[in-house]
C-alpha cells in the first residue's frame, strides 16, 4: 500500500512540476506583436511655424505592440478566448495608453458557432467598422488627424457581443465606465471613470456594428456614443453630454487593389460647433510583388462654421521578407477659419498655427513576429 501511495505521490508531483506545459497543451497561446518606427519630420508647428524631426512615440503605418491571446476548446462547439495587448512607445520604450500594462486590450470570453461574448477592455464597434473602410488606417497620416478617437476607440469595462453569419456580421458594447485613466487630453487617458452608484449614465459608453461582406465588396455602419463624467476631459463633465460618432462606409476589390470610402457624423455636445463630418476615399493597390502604394483624400467640416480641413495622405511599403518591411509615408493638411490641427498623429506637440497648413513625412521599418 505504501509502495502504491508513493508511486502515485511522485506521479501527482510530476505533473505539478510540468503544470506549465500540461496547460499549454490542453489550450492554444500565441505571442505576437509589432514593432513600428522611423524617423518623421513636420514643418510649420506652433504660431512661429518651426520644423520639428523626432522619432514619433504612437504610430507609423500601426502602433507598435506585443501581446498574448488564445483559446481552449471546451467541447460542443464551445471555446475560451482571451487577449492582452500592449501599447509600445518605440521612441522611449513606455507604455502607451496611459501607461496601461496591456492598454490596447484585455478580455476573456466565451465563443461559438453563434459568435462569442467577451469582457474586459476592448475595442469599439467604431474601430472594427473604419478596419474595412479606412485606407490608411493608424497610419501616422490619415484621418485620425481630424479625431484622434477613431483609431484609439476602445473602453474600459466593456461587455461585448459580435457575430458573423453568412455575410453578415453583428456587434456590440455595453461599458458602465468608459476610461479609467487621468492621462492628459487624449483618447488614451479621459478620467472617465463611471460605474457611479445612482448614476447609471454617468462616463457610459455603448457602440453596435452592422456589417455585409460578399467575395468582392463591403459596407458597414457602425455607431459609437460617449456620455460625460465629472472631471472628464474634453469637456464633456456632465453626464447629460454625449459625444457620438455615426459611420457608414465601403469597399471594392478590383485587380490587385481596393477603392474604400468611409463618412462619419458626430454630435459632440462638449463644443460651441457640436456638429461635424468627416468625408474620405482612399486606394490600395499592390503595384508588384511585395510592394503596395496607398492614398487617401479627406474633409472635415463643421457645420454652421468657417472651420473646416482638407488632408491628403500618400504611403508606400516595401516587403523585406514575411515579417519586415520598409516604408515611405506623407501628409499634408490645409486648415480653414480656426482649426490648428497637425497633420501627424505621431505625438502630442506638433499643432500648427490656426489657419495654417502643414506637411509631414516619415521613412520607417515595421516587423512583425
Amino acid at each position: 500500500m505504501k509502495s502504491k501511495i508513493r508511486s502515485m505521490a511522485a506521479a501527482m508531483g510530476m505533473a505539478m512540476g510540468a503544470g506549465v506545459p500540461l496547460v499549454a497543451a490542453a489550450q492554444s497561446v500565441t505571442l505576437y506583436g509589432v514593432l513600428d518606427t522611423g524617423v518623421e519630420y513636420v514643418n510649420h508647428v506652433g504660431p512661429a511655424g518651426k520644423g520639428l524631426a523626432r522619432v514619433p512615440t504612437i504610430t507609423g503605418t500601426f502602433p507598435s505592440r506585443w501581446g498574448l491571446r488564445g483559446s481552449e476548446d471546451l467541447g460542443g462547439g464551445l471555446k475560451t478566448l482571451f487577449v492582452l495587448e500592449s501599447g509600445i512607445g518605440m521612441d522611449s520604450g513606455s507604455l502607451n495608453q496611459g501607461g496601461r500594462l496591456f492598454g490596447l486590450q484585455a478580455w476573456v470570453g466565451l465563443g461559438g458557432t453563434w459568435g462569442q461574448v467577451s469582457v474586459g477592455r476592448q475595442l469599439s464597434m467604431l474601430l472594427w467598422a473604419l478596419q474595412d473602410t479606412d485606407v490608411m488606417g493608424p497610419n501616422i497620416y490619415g484621418i485620425g488627424a481630424f479625431d484622434n478617437y477613431l483609431p484609439n476607440a476602445r473602453a474600459d469595462n466593456t461587455l461585448a457581443y459580435k457575430g458573423s453569419f453568412g455575410g453578415m456580421t453583428v456587434g456590440a458594447t455595453y461599458s458602465p465606465g468608459r476610461d479609467t485613466v487621468n492621462a492628459g487630453p487624449s483618447p488614451s487617458g479621459m478620467n472617465c471613470a463611471g460605474e457611479t452608484p445612482g448614476s447609471s449614465r454617468t462616463c457610459r459608453a455603448w457602440s453596435a456594428l452592422l456589417a455585409y461582406k460578399a467575395d468582392r465588396w463591403g459596407a458597414n455602419a457602425a455607431v459609437d456614443t460617449s456620455r460625460g463624467g465629472p472631471g472628464a476631459f474634453g469637456g464633456l463633465v456632465r453626464s447629460d453630454q454625449l459625444d457620438q460618432r455615426i459611420t457608414a462606409g465601403g469597399y471594392l476589390r478590383v485587380a490587385d487593389g481596393r477603392i474604400a470610402v468611409n463618412w462619419i457624423r458626430r454630435a459632440n455636445d462638449a463644443i460651441a460647433t457640436p456638429r461635424s463630418d468627416v468625408f474620405a476615399a482612399g486606394l490600395s493597390y499592390d503595384v508588384a510583388p511585395g510592394v503596395n502604394v496607398a492614398g487617401q483624400l479627406a474633409w472635415l467640416r463643421y457645420r454652421g462654421s468657417a472651420d473646416k480641413a482638407a488632408l491628403v495622405a500618400l504611403r508606400g511599403t516595401y516587403a523585406l521578407g514575411k515579417r519586415t518591411m520598409v516604408y515611405a509615408t506623407s501628409g499634408f493638411i490645409d486648415n480653414d477659419g480656426q482649426l490648428a490641427l497637425s497633420v501627424s498623429g505621431g505625438a502630442p506637440g506638433s499643432a500648427t498655427a490656426a489657419g495654417a497648413t502643414q506637411f509631414g513625412t516619415m521613412l520607417g521599418v515595421r516587423h512583425a513576429f
